[in-house]
């Protein structure tokens, strides 16, 4: 098989002049699609008979033999665990009562760039490398909702990541590109063995490193709330992971075993430090290479928000300019070149096509975001395209699946408001706290796409010195 695979099913399509195929992988039919009406009418219109995944090595590995969420079939430890999820973990009312420890990563992320500023030759400014900032932000942010700390071990002074974060981040990032691979076993199960294209050891190489540092605290905790090792049985819970241990059935028992705890939150790890982290180092990329596209977002942060405090997530709903760039950021870089898998449970008609029962149906991140006939000049980033309504709030998603910012349909991101609240806090940080510019020597930021994935082939780096008031700087 080429390598990637997403490049040359892509470039098939473009070739077939379609906006839908179906390419035989071994026994599997798999169906991927550019179009956003068609995309429609296989996650809306038809959602129940293609709301179903398929088995797959990564993702019976990552789960924990698909206990949770995203990567199960559809039945009905699906429904009780996106329950669960929906109501006690990613409701509403849940991320409202964590917003302080978000807050608390957000200043930290501002004290780890401001320390480096500092801790330059000039003390002024510095050499920013955007990637490493933006990942360790989002892994501290998940961190602390999930268990109550930033750091596995005793971490850095400057508020940057230490070894143990940076190992946690890497292997998160190692199991995802396993995740949204094409791996031949998948296709071809009587060949699993061979591990022909060795993902089966990456990612079971990547797993032990996450489960490294998630188990010890997981176990531990689970033996203080139901054992009473602490004294006591019941406490109020304080993070994520006492939801999840806490959550009852009607009989008053444990409605999640440690197995299901283990996988939920190992998922919540992967689903919510990818996108944010990738989004906003593009977004910060292209803005860049477009001052003037730099210059108002700036603007109006210092008009909704000002320079004499930190933009906060209540101030989220009057930056429309700083959630149109995020949105255009999801749009033209999306984090993966196709959605997780949809399977069908049946057989059906789409668009005119019959398509078998057990078909795989991938939606093109790259086809419908990148789409001439449904994007003007779609290669350009121009936030202003997401502003034509002129008053409605910018939002994040996108319904009619232009482009995919988060799932929708039955199998739609329960996370969403959590990745949205993320994503816009990292870039309206970023770009109040501090003064941006390409690093000397370089009259433009290079915006190649790596080949093996879609991230920027080089991570970025920028020039940063801090624009607002000293005191806002959160110390040491």
């Amino acid at each position: 098989m080429n390598k990637p695979a997403f490049r040359w099913i892509l470039r098939l399509m473009k070739e077939m002049n379609t906006e839908i195929a179906c390419i035989k992988l071994g026994n599997v039919h798999v169906i991927p699609v550019t179009s956003p009406e068609i995309g429609c009418e296989f996650l809306k219109k038809q959602d129940a008979i293609f709301a179903s995944r398929p088995l797959t090595m990564a993702s019976e590995h990552l789960s924990r033999g698909y206990l949770s969420v995203a990567t199960a079939p559809w039945g009905d430890r699906w429904k009780r665990m996106r329950r669960v999820m929906a109501y006690e973990v990613l409701g509403p009312a849940r991320l409202k009562w964590l917003v302080n420890k978000r807050v608390e990563e957000a200043d930290n992320l501002v004290r780890y760039l401001y320390n480096q500023c500092r801790s330059s030759r000039d003390g002024d400014g510095a050499v920013v490398n955007v990637r490493v900032a933006a990942r360790q932000y989002s892994g501290n942010v998940i961190r602390k909702m999930m268990f109550n700390q930033r750091y596995f071990g005793i971490g850095r002074n400057d508020g940057g990541p230490g070894v143990e974060e940076q190992e946690h981040v890497e292997g998160i990032f190692t199991e995802l590109s396993v995740l949204y691979a094409f791996c031949v076993s998948d296709y071809m199960p009587g060949l699993r063995w061979l591990d022909l294209d060795g993902h089966e050891k990456i990612v079971k190489k990547a797993i032990k490193v996450v489960n490294k540092y998630h188990e010890p605290i997981i176990d531990e905790r689970i033996k203080k709330w139901r054992s009473g090792a602490d004294g006591r049985v019941r406490k109020e819970p304080e993070d994520l992971l006492d939801i999840l241990i806490s959550v009852q059935d009607t009989d008053g028992k444990p409605l999640l075993t440690p197995e299901e705890i283990k996988a939920e939150a190992a998922e919540l790890m992967f689903t919510t430090v990818d996108n944010p982290s990738n989004a906003v180092e593009w977004a910060m990329a292209e803005m860049l290479n477009q001052p003037e596209v730099l210059k108002k977002a700036v603007e109006e942060l210092d008009s909704v928000v000002g320079r004499e405090r930190l933009v906060q997530e209540s101030d989220f709903h009057r930056l429309n300019y700083i959630k149109a760039c995020v949105r255009e950021a999801f749009r033209l870089h999306p984090v993966a070149p196709f959605n997780v898998p949809h399977m069908s449970t049946a057989d059906s008609t789409v668009a005119g096509y019959f398509i078998p029962k057990g078909s795989h149906v991938i939606l093109s991140r790259i086809g419908l975001g990148r789409n001439p006939k449904v994007w003007d000049d779609p290669l350009r980033f121009n936030p202003e395209r997401h502003l034509m309504d002129g008053s409605a709030e910018v939002d994040l998603g996108e319904r009619d699946l232009r482009f995919i910012s988060f799932s929708t349909g039955r199998r739609g991101c329960i996370g969403a408001p959590l990745g949205s609240a993320m994503t816009v806090m990292l870039l309206a940080r970023l770009l109040q706290g501090f003064t941006w510019s390409v690093p000397e020597g370089e009259s433009m930021i290079d915006l190649t796409e790596s080949t093996h994935d879609l991230f920027l082939a080089k991570p970025l780096c920028a020039n940063a010195s801090p624009r607002m008031p000293s005191h806002l700087y959160p110390k040491i």
